[in-house]
């Protein structure tokens, strides 16, 4: 049975959106990142704005309320349905106080109970066994040589990076796992 992980930020929930309409609801203009993004950290390609978009992430409901992505949540189950173990591994922030809680919240209310089993909450992913990881950041590195394959979740920031991917909307790109 092949074991599928897969990131929870940025490939099923919404992390990018979030940030995007809480920035425009507190300062009143939208977030001033360019469509042309190249950094995964929002902190990176912004970095005069870090301390605030770092608040952003630390409040309280940040994670909890995150949007799930279209098609990840009818995705997860699918792949669950078709026999496969089916994991979420998810990196906390390091402001964790409202982060881990709220992972476990989010998983509950978009996937269910059942799922909460399914998560494991790492901040080194290489040391989780598994065939693929699913993660939108590029390059995933930690102290030991990982089991797994990664797929890129297909998003604006990665797509100069030459390495398989996958998108929930793109149903051919992800078909293949269910083989």
């Amino acid at each position: 049975m092949k074991l599928i992980l897969i990131d929870q930020d940025g490939v099923l929930a919404d992390f990018e959106q979030s940030v995007k309409s809480i920035w425009q609801n507190r300062y009143g203009v939208p977030l001033p990142l360019s469509k042309d993004r190249k950094h995964f950290y929002l902190h990176q390609e912004l970095p005069h704005h870090a301390e605030s978009l770092n608040n952003i992430y630390a409040e309280p409901g940040f994670f909890e309320n995150l949007p799930p992505i279209s098609g990840a949540i009818n995705a997860l189950h699918e792949l669950l349905d078709a026999g496969l173990d089916v994991r979420i591994c998810t990196a906390p922030i390091n402001a964790y106080r409202h982060c881990v809680s709220e992972k476990f919240a989010w998983v509950e209310r978009h996937l269910g109970h059942e799922w909460i089993k399914r998560i494991i909450l790492i901040k080194d992913k290489t040391w989780v066994r598994g065939d693929i990881l699913i993660d939108d950041k590029s390059h995933i590195t930690g102290s030991v040589q990982p089991t797994w394959v990664h797929y890129l979740y297909d998003q604006p920031y990665n797509r100069t990076i030459d390495k398989p991917r996958i998108s929930w909307t793109n149903r051919a790109s992800w078909d293949f796992l269910l083989a």
